[in-house]
């Protein structure tokens, strides 16, 4: 798709459509070859490409002839942005020198920028200036997606290539910083998994010979208290019982960044909440997401005196003479507990583990001491946690602010 049409001005800012900024727009093969087992030809879908990163993970191996001649369509090079315009779309990123050839399915569009008139980074950003557009032009049912022609259409604000050098280089400074403290975070996580294994092996070989037991058997025992999820029944709030303050009703969804975000709960009045006999969570309790989203833990901080959850998370309350609420949650995302509940949900077609089949799942339970002092150093890397987040909030505030002035 090429144009030469002129620069259209608007509102008094210089604006191009994307047609206008580049020589040509295509996306991938809409009937792409059978893979191969293996080889050096690769195709990338929508699923490799995300803001500013490009994986070649899991790709659609070809022979040297398919790819010849799907590479024909997309001949993708260093510098072109790919964009994704099927399924999750918006989502852009710069093709780099170090990437080996590709080709791509159609969820991918590639776009050849004209660098007298507009650099890649610089369109990059710009494009994700515009996802919100992208993604509310975007048609389709079982899958979203937005046609090229449509993408083509999009008007973009152009400056003059010094500033968008500068532009660009103060994003990517954000970008940069921001990426160093997800990096952090991660390290952060690393560390407790680290401290865990040190502490109690792997739980899977158990090499200290600790004390194993079902959910079932901790909970006849006194060291499970309270375990219920919450599958209100016919007593499920309906849409406008929920107000704006009240008690808090939360899901999964609410798992944020190793928290619960109560910025994202709904809410009951104290009468409405009290008619609910099941999936009453309290300060301290481990929270485990059991549907859709299989597997966040969390432990529950909060001065509410209860707060009330959704059908897609399960409480369990620690006999803290027992149990650590700190030890279970790291236990719950460990290996050995993983493999457990995914070996279940691998027989079934549905992403979910019911409290039923958690009763039978098994539980490594060191003693108390043991628990206490992994527990305490959990708090302190939570502490740290906490200062690295408020970090790279504020540096998310600011990239996204500067992408609102310079593209909103």
């Amino acid at each position: 798709m090429r144009s030469i049409n002129p620069i259209r001005e608007s509102c008094g800012d210089k604006k191009m459509l994307i047609k206008d900024i580049c020589t040509s727009i295509t996306d991938g093969s809409h009937n792409p070859p059978q893979g191969i087992a293996s080889s050096s030809y690769l195709m990338l879908s929508s699923k490799n490409v995300f803001d500013d990163k490009i994986t070649l993970d899991e790709p659609r191996f070809l022979s040297e002839e398919d790819f010849a001649k799907e590479n024909k369509r997309t001949n993708v090079k260093c510098g072109d942005i790919l964009l994704t315009i099927v399924g999750t779309v918006g989502r852009a990123a710069v093709v780099s020198s170090d990437l080996p050839p590709f080709t791509l399915q159609r969820s991918v569009a590639v776009l050849h920028p004209k660098e007298e008139v507009c650099s890649s980074r610089y369109l990059m950003y710009a494009l994700r200036g515009k996802r919100s557009y992208i993604e509310s032009h975007s048609k389709g049912v079982a899958q979203k997606g937005i046609y090229l022609k449509e993408v083509a259409g999009i008007d973009l604000p152009v400056h003059p290539k010094a500033m968008q050098e500068k532009i660009t280089n103060r994003l990517d400074k954000l970008a940069f910083i921001i990426k160093c403290r997800q990096q952090e975070l991660q390290k952060l996580d690393d560390l407790v998994r680290a401290r865990f294994i040190e502490l109690f092996g792997n739980p899977v070989e158990n090499p200290k010979g600790y004390y194993v037991a079902t959910l079932q058997e901790l909970i006849n025992k006194g060291f499970i208290m309270y375990h219920l999820d919450g599958n209100h029944g016919g007593d499920y709030p309906k849409s406008e019982e929920f107000v704006d303050n009240g008690v808090p009703y939360i899901s999964a969804n609410c798992i944020v960044n190793d928290e619960i975000d109560f910025s994202k709960a709904k809410f009951l009045t104290p009468e409405r909440a009290g008619k609910l006999r099941k999936g009453i969570a309290q300060n301290d309790d481990v929270l485990f997401a059991h549907n859709a989203t299989v597997g966040p833990t969390v432990v529950l901080h909060t001065d509410e005196e209860k707060v009330i959850l959704g059908t897609s998370l399960t409480a369990y309350r620690c006999n803290k003479e027992k149990i650590m609420p700190n030890y279970l949650k790291a236990y719950m995302l460990s290996d050995g507990f993983v493999r457990q509940y995914s070996g279940d949900m691998k027989q079934t077609t549905r992403n979910q583990v019911p409290i039923t089949a958690q009763k039978k799942y098994l539980f490594l339970i060191p003693p108390i001491e043991e628990q206490k002092q992994f527990a305490a150093f959990a708090v302190q890397i939570a502490k740290s946690k906490a200062a690295v987040q408020k970090a790279l909030d504020q540096a998310q505030l600011l990239f996204d602010s500067l992408m609102q002035e310079y593209f909103g």
